[in-house]
């Protein structure tokens, strides 16, 4: 019978804990929102807004094939094209991006003994506009650097490696545009033009 009520303790302490976890957890997560960090994958914009429109110089661009794979990550459809590809009844729920051609610059780090480069730091700059249904568009700049060996003896596998390092730069790139949206979104100025319109056809 004592055997059978110090198991019934032990799993109520058990129990007790694992609540106890949960409870935190679920604290910490309020907190974190409470401070304007977002979870990776949560949904970066209104739930109204939920189409975003990547136009580039290079239509298909790397870039822009990363933001339409990376934007159903935070509950976003990614649409490539232009202005004219979204239907009419679709424009109050659609952001547009306007992307400006990519900047690369590489910069010396290390060298060998023998006066050869070792290692670099490739920096990606990417420019952009942003504009929210009924707000006036925004202007930004994102850097993102990567470090990358350059050994001369293997052509191969340095081309390989700068390969990857690009892409690893555009991903990151479209991930930070996603999670500015909120916070860009929040900052943006509605457009007094089209708020006049409104207000006149609400007359």
């Amino acid at each position: 019978m004592l055997a059978k009520k110090l198991n019934l303790f032990s799993l109520g302490k058990v129990s007790f804990v694992r609540f106890g976890d949960l409870t935190l957890l679920v604290v910490l997560i309020f907190s974190i929102s409470a401070c304007g960090f977002q979870l990776r994958g949560s949904q970066a914009l209104p739930v109204n807004l939920t189409q975003v429109l990547i136009q580039a110089p290079l239509q298909y661009s790397p870039l822009s094939r990363a933001l339409e794979t990376r934007l159903p990550v935070y509950q976003l459809n990614g649409l490539i094209g232009d202005i004219n590809t979204i239907l009419p009844q679709d424009m109050p729920k659609t952001v547009v991006l306007l992307l400006q051609p990519e900047q690369f610059e590489r910069r010396l780090l290390s060298v060998f003994t023998t006066g050869q480069v070792a290692e670099y730091e490739l920096v990606y700059t990417i420019d952009y506009q942003i504009l929210f249904p009924g707000k006036q568009s925004m202007s930004e700049s994102l850097t993102v650097s990567r470090e990358y060996q350059d050994d001369p003896d293997q052509i191969l596998a340095k081309s390989r490696e700068l390969d990857l390092v690009l892409e690893e730069l555009r991903n990151e790139t479209a991930d930070r545009i996603i999670r500015l949206m909120s916070s860009q979104y929040n900052s943006s100025v509605i457009d007094p033009e089209l708020q006049g319109g409104i207000a006149s056809d609400a007359n």
